[in-house]
């Protein structure tokens, strides 16, 4: 009867067992449970796993396995899969466009460290939080203070795909074992699959909803907008580097699809530029090809993102003399960015709000990131 007891115990703890919620550590037993709803963003995908896990795939072949707090760490032996616990502390944030959604989302107190001084920060609540050491300045990106990063317990570590000229520091990082995440928002084409990559932030601090409702606040106005005439002014947005180029964005990037969704042409096309294969979203030009292209356009914009932008039309033009031959230097409808434009990256619906009524000539209160030039 004893023996016909113990056989039954086994059995039963190996049935309960089977029964059993699976271990994170096996991964490739997972089973997927659903995807993430993305509609604009192409850089990355959400898988949603067993066990509260999700494995965020990059274009890159980088993948990020998400999982919960305390659950038990995994041992992964893809090198291109990275175990992140949620809501990671003390991040060291290097890739300076993240660092809107992390203040969008009211996570600022989870980010300790950052590659960008504070004289080069925008965004003003930002260089004060660095100016009063309330986020750290660690050092450039290439270069971080390391051993600053350990003290300070560094749990995870966001950085651009600049990284990837210094591979060095990504190694660095992991073999102190500080998590490396390298997102890829900057390299979306549409406008609303950059913000989009709130989500995958949410997803990181366990706030989904509330990503996915500001996603939504934002994007509806956005698609609400109407075009209020068949015929599109032409739009060229540059600016004159220090040796006298004309920098200009590509056909494909998300400022010219920014220029098209409200309501205007952009003035380049790809035959225009002859781009290349390469993953710059700007390129260079002759100021001479660049009046032959652009001295028609309807409206100019110039980008104050390298140079901290111009005054006044006259200022533009000292900057090249041919400018002063261009309809809209002559017209007056000449614009410039606010140099925080290219940091608030969850902005983009209030850019394109801004866009839209210059293109469209309906401006009526004051604008948030353009201002004309007299």
């Amino acid at each position: 009867m004893r023996k016909y007891f113990s056989v039954c115990f086994i059995l039963l703890v190996f049935l309960l067992c089977g029964c059993a919620e699976k271990s994170v550590n096996d991964i490739s037993q997972l089973k997927k449970t659903g995807s993430m709803n993305l509609e604009y963003a192409t850089q990355f995908t959400v898988d949603y796993l067993e066990n509260d896990t999700a494995l965020v795939s990059i274009t890159d072949g980088q993948q990020y396995l998400i999982i919960p707090q305390n659950a038990e760490f995994p041992n992964v032996s893809d090198k291109n899969v990275t175990v992140i616990r949620k809501n990671p502390e003390n991040v060291y944030l290097s890739a300076s466009s993240s660092m809107d959604f992390f203040s969008a989302l009211n996570l600022l107190d989870f980010v300790e460290m950052t590659s960008t001084k504070a004289v080069d920060w925008s965004i003003p609540e930002i260089r004060e939080m660095v100016e009063n050491d309330d986020i750290a300045y660690v050092g450039k990106y290439s270069a971080p203070d390391y051993e600053y990063l350990i003290t300070e317990n560094c749990g995870i570590s966001i950085q651009s795909t600049m990284i990837y000229h210094n591979p060095e520091v990504k190694e660095k990082l992991n073999a102190l074992g500080i998590p490396v995440l390298i997102e890829r928002s900057s390299y979306e084409s549409h406008p609303l699959g950059r913000m989009e990559w709130i989500k995958l932030y949410g997803l990181l601090y366990g706030i989904e909803d509330e990503a996915e409702d500001f996603f939504n606040s934002k994007r509806s106005a956005v698609e609400n907008l109407k075009a209020s005439s068949s015929v599109k002014p032409t739009v060229a947005f540059f600016s004159i580097s220090s040796n006298g180029y004309a920098t200009v964005r590509k056909p494909n990037d998300y400022i010219s699809e920014m220029i098209r969704i409200s309501g205007g042409e952009y003035i380049f096309t790809a035959d225009d530029l002859n781009t290349d294969e390469n993953a710059l979203s700007t390129m260079n030009m002759q100021i001479e090809t660049f009046y032959e292209k652009a001295k028609n356009a309807d409206i100019l914009i110039y980008n104050s993102a390298i140079d901290g932008g111009v005054e006044s039309i006259s200022q533009l033009v000292e900057k090249a003399d041919i400018l002063s031959d261009f309809k809209a230097v002559k017209s007056g409808n000449v614009w410039c960015t606010e140099k925080n434009m290219f940091q608030k990256t969850t902005s983009v619906s209030e850019m394109i709000l801004d866009m839209n009524e210059v293109i469209n000539c309906t401006q009526k209160n004051e604008l948030s990131f353009l201002r004309r030039l007299e």
